[in-house]
C-alpha cells in the first residue's frame, strides 16, 4: 500500500492498522511485516536513534513489502517534516502537536514539499503560490504524502478543534494518533488506560477528529485495548511496536519452560 491508498482508504471511511518500528537496521523485518498484512508501519526517529540513512533503506524496504512507510519525526519543526519525505517515506507523523500554528506549518511543508525558504514563509502567512502550474505540480508531487499529527498532551486536547481548523486549511491531516503515554502523564493519571479521565479523552479526541473527516486513534498495546477502541469509533489503529510484540512474544513461551505461571514485570524499551 502506497500513500496515496493509505489516503483513498481514511478518506472512505475505512480503517487502517499499523505498527511502529524503532529497529531498522535488517531490511528483511520489512517482508514479515508485509506478509502480516499491515497497512503501514511508523518508522520512529523520534524515540530511537535512527539516522536518515537508515530511515531511507527502510522506507524503501518496506514499501517494496507492500506497507506503507511513515515516518515519526522528532520534532514539529518543518524541516524534518522536509527531511523524512525526501528519504523516500511516503508519510509523516509530527509529534506532540499543541498548537495550530505547529500544525499549519508541519502539514504546509508535507503538502508543498519542496517549497521552503521565502515562498513557504509567505503561504503560511497567507499568502499564494506563485501560479496555478506550481499548484498541480505540487499536488502531483506530493499525492502520495499522509500526515498524521500527534495528539498527546492536555493542552492539545484543549486546542482539538483549532488544530483541526489549522490542519484542514493548510491541505488535511489524514489521521489523529493518540499517544497513550505522554497523554496518560499529561493527565495525572500515568499509564492508567482504562481510567475515566484518559478514556473521556480519547473519546473526546475520536469523536471530534470524526466529525472533520478525520480518523484518530489511540496506539494500542494489547489487543483488548485495540477491540475496545475499533469499537469506539477508532479508525487509525497503531498496534504495539516491533520491541514489544518481541517481548511479549517471547515472554509466555519463557515463563513457560520456567514453571512461571505468571510471569510479571513491566518490559521496557531498550535505550
Amino acid at each position: 500500500m502506497n500513500g496515496a491508498r493509505l489516503k483513498e482508504v481514511l478518506s472512505g471511511g475505512g480503517a487502517v492498522h499499523g505498527t511502529m518500528v524503532n529497529c531498522l537496521r535488517d531490511p528483511r523485518l520489512a517482508a514479515i511485516f508485509g506478509q502480516l498484512g499491515f497497512d503501514f508501519v511508523v518508522l520512529d526517529t523520534e524515540h530511537s536513534p535512527n539516522d536518515r540513512g537508515a530511515v531511507a533503506d527502510a522506507a524503501a524496504a518496506y514499501l517494496a513489502a507492500g506497507v506503507c512507510p511513515v515516518v515519526r519525526v522528532p520534532t514539529t519543526a518543518p524541516a524534518g517534516v522536509i527531511m523524512a519525505l525526501d528519504g523516500g517515506a511516503h508519510g509523516v507523523m509530527v509529534p506532540y502537536c499543541e498548537t495550530p500554528d505547529e500544525v499549519r506549518a508541519a502539514v504546509t511543508a508535507a503538502r508543498l514539499r519542496p517549497l521552503k525558504g521565502a515562498f513557504l514563509e509567505r503561504v503560511l502567512a497567507g499568502g499564494a503560490l506563485p501560479n496555478d502550474e506550481t499548484r498541480e505540480y505540487l499536488a502531483r508531487r506530493n499525492r502520495n504524502v499522509v500526515v498524521f499529527i500527534g495528539i498527546e498532551s492536555v493542552p492539545a486536547v484543549e486546542r482539538l478543534e483549532a488544530i483541526l481548523d489549522a490542519g484542514a486549511a493548510a491541505g488535511g491531516v489524514d489521521a489523529l494518533m493518540i499517544g497513550p503515554n505522554d497523554l496518560s502523564v499529561s493527565l495525572g493519571v500515568p499509564e492508567q488506560y482504562d481510567h475515566p479521565r484518559y478514556v473521556e479523552a480519547v473519546e473526546h479526541i475520536v469523536r471530534a477528529a470524526e466529525a472533520r473527516g478525520v480518523a484518530a486513534g489511540p496506539q494500542c498495546m494489547t489487543a483488548e485495548q485495540a477491540a475496545l477502541w475499533r469499537g469506539n469509533g477508532a479508525r487509525f489503529m497503531l498496534l504495539s511496536s516491533d520491541w514489544r510484540a518481541l517481548a511479549e512474544g517471547y515472554r509466555p513461551i519463557l515463563a513457560r519452560l520456567r514453571g512461571d505461571p505468571d510471569p510479571a514485570g513491566a518490559i521496557t524499551k531498550p535505550a
